[in-house]
């Protein structure tokens, strides 16, 4: 199975894959918080923060279509956010300024993990000296993310095999148990991996 959606074009190269991961990684970190702290009014500041990262883009030679359906995907998390902050204050200027913010940040570490191998991301944390338990439960989550999905596509083929109802309800039922099911069968998953790591010596 291929998960390269994920960080398909991390490896690739271009001018912006050869560039040192603690320069990149220290751009996206000052960029998300500047973008953060700086007030929306400062519109000159977002603008070029947007080409900023669209000049970015097309020097590490990312597909732009690529680009749009990852924030595509990642956009509910803008809009919660964005909705969160327009319930505790009110005004669709909030509501607004929020998802361009959001949106920016998020474009960052698009751009970021696609053109920076996470194992090289891990190493500039850990050079910088990050809590080791912290560097480890990532690495883990980066090694196991991809075992999840297989595990969910074999469920998810297995289920749609055994089902013939074109039903919406019924496929948002069966959705709703393969969720279940998954969320069971990982945290099987992650006690057997804790045991076997204990067992040879981790703590």
């Amino acid at each position: 199975m291929r998960h390269d959606y994920i960080d398909r074009y991390a490896r690739c190269d271009s001018p912006v894959h050869r560039l040192p991961a603690a320069l990149k990684l220290g751009v996206a970190f000052t960029l998300v918080v500047s973008t953060a702290a700086v007030p929306i009014s400062v519109t000159p500041y977002f603008v070029a923060c947007a080409l900023f990262l669209v000049f970015a883009m097309i020097a590490a030679k990312l597909p732009a279509v690529f680009v749009a359906v990852r924030l595509l995907a990642l956009e509910p998390v803008a809009a919660g956010v964005a909705l969160l902050s327009l319930m505790q204050h009110d005004g669709l200027s909030v509501l607004v300024r929020v998802l361009v913010k959001s949106n920016i940040c998020l474009l960052a570490m698009v751009l970021l993990s696609n053109t920076t191998p996470f194992a090289d991301i891990l190493g500039v944390l850990r050079r910088l000296r990050f809590p080791p338990l912290l560097i480890t439960v990532l690495a883990l989550m980066y090694r196991y993310v991809f075992l999840l999905i297989d595990q969910s596509e074999r469920m998810a083929r297995a289920r749609k095999s055994r089902t013939f109802s074109p039903r919406r309800g019924k496929r948002w039922k069966t959705a709703a148990g393969i969720v279940g099911h998954l969320f069971i069968r990982s945290t099987e998953r992650a006690e057997r991996i804790y045991a076997a790591m204990t067992a040879r010596g981790w703590r």
